[in-house]
């Protein structure tokens, strides 16, 4: 659930001695040209005719039953053997970084691993 914080309204200012006085003159200069100001309109409402046919109509190019599937005569895919390693070569896993696992094949690659640290 998202919680939205309340954020006040302010009140609109009231009009200034001056700001009347130009709002009236422009209204007056609007009178004067007979200029209607281009504000709100009322929108006109039209009717539209309901829908007499049903949406449920499949279009009859997508009905493609008479297409066979193709057959290449293959079966399913066997499941991959899982790799182990089976050699003695690697003395064992360190870690430099979190979980950044590294292979360690030499006694010198184990210190080097170590003096890594911080510090």
């Amino acid at each position: 659930m998202i919680i939205y914080p309340y954020i006040p309204k302010r009140k609109p200012k009231k009009p200034n001695a001056k700001q009347r006085a130009q709002k009236a003159s422009w209204q007056a200069l609007l009178e004067k040209y007979d200029i209607k100001p281009a504000g709100k309109t009322a929108r006109k409402v039209t009717r539209v005719a309901a829908i007499d046919h049903p949406l449920t109509v499949v279009d009859p190019r997508r009905n493609t039953n008479h297409i066979p599937s193709v057959d290449t005569g293959k079966g399913l895919a066997a499941k991959k053997e899982v790799q182990q390693y089976t050699g003695d070569a690697m003395l064992g896993i360190g870690q430099l970084h979190k979980s950044n696992a590294v292979p360690i094949f030499k006694a010198q690659d184990a210190i080097d691993i170590s003096k890594m640290r911080r510090g």
